[in-house]
């Protein structure tokens, strides 16, 4: 069996880069893409929390549940749950053009929903760093 933090720590450095490859994302005007990256970065994070509760193996994609999970052993992820389930959204849509009715993804996402994305994965890390007692990086000027 891996151990347990050290698996948690492997999954949050994974994280923190993919909030940066967002952050650059966004930067350059691939808002799709911005989103996305968001997205994996929130849901990686959450993993990492979960590998360090002594979870073995943590399926699923979605934030809002790997959220939830979290929220059953720490309550200090409740408000996480509540705000965070939107990058849910960006999981398939912000990939695939059979995700979205009439358009690609380059197309449709706009500033504001990948500005929005970023702050709330940032949320997300910021609190899975502070729980796993780990340094939060990814926040804009770090990257």
């Amino acid at each position: 069996m891996k151990d347990p933090r050290a698996e948690a720590e492997r999954w949050f450095r994974q994280a923190v880069y993919d909030l940066q490859v967002a952050r650059h994302a966004e930067h350059g005007r691939f808002h799709f893409a911005a989103c996305f990256h968001a997205q994996q970065a929130a849901e990686k994070a959450l993993k990492a929390r979960r590998y360090a509760q002594g979870e073995r193996i943590v399926l699923g994609h979605s934030v809002l549940r790997l959220a939830e999970e979290c929220a059953g052993v720490d309550p200090r992820f409740k408000d996480v749950a509540r705000k965070c389930g939107r990058l849910d959204l960006f999981y398939i849509p912000a990939r695939y053009p059979n995700g979205l009715p009439g358009g690609i993804p380059a197309d449709v996402y706009t500033e504001a929903e990948a500005e929005l994305a970023l702050r709330l994965a940032q949320q997300v890390l910021d609190l899975v760093a502070e729980v796993l007692g780990l340094k939060s990086t990814g926040e804009r000027g770090n990257d």
